[in-house]
């Protein structure tokens, strides 16, 4: 990520952080201010991106797994897309058991 893109994406968690409005006029101002100044295009993508959406809520739920949580009812309610993810992730766990390296015939310390 250049220094520019860092720059503005840092503006932006300072503006959620101080509960305000994400902009692209106080991303440029703030990144003018610490001498990294970003075009005007960007800081508008960044604002739009994040425009009625809480950062602060994004950033919590990062390791928590809401949005798998999220797109479990969306797949019952396409016609019960669920189970059959369920028995994806059971072939795979299989799969991975059957390519170890005890079935080679030799491990780490043989």
């Amino acid at each position: 990520m250049a220094s520019s893109d860092l720059a503005s994406t840092y503006a932006a968690l300072i503006l959620a952080d101080e509960q305000q409005e994400i902009t692209a006029d106080k991303i440029v101002s703030l990144t003018t201010a610490a001498n990294c100044p970003v075009e005007p295009i960007w800081a508008t993508l960044l604002a739009k991106a994040l425009e009625g959406k809480d950062v602060k809520d994004m950033l919590s739920a990062v390791g928590s797994g809401s949005g798998a949580a999220a797109a479990a009812p969306a797949a019952a309610a396409a016609g019960g897309a669920a189970p059959a993810a369920a028995e994806e992730k059971k072939e795979e766990k299989k799969e991975e058991k059957e390519e170890s390296d005890d079935d080679m015939g030799f491990g780490l310390f043989d």
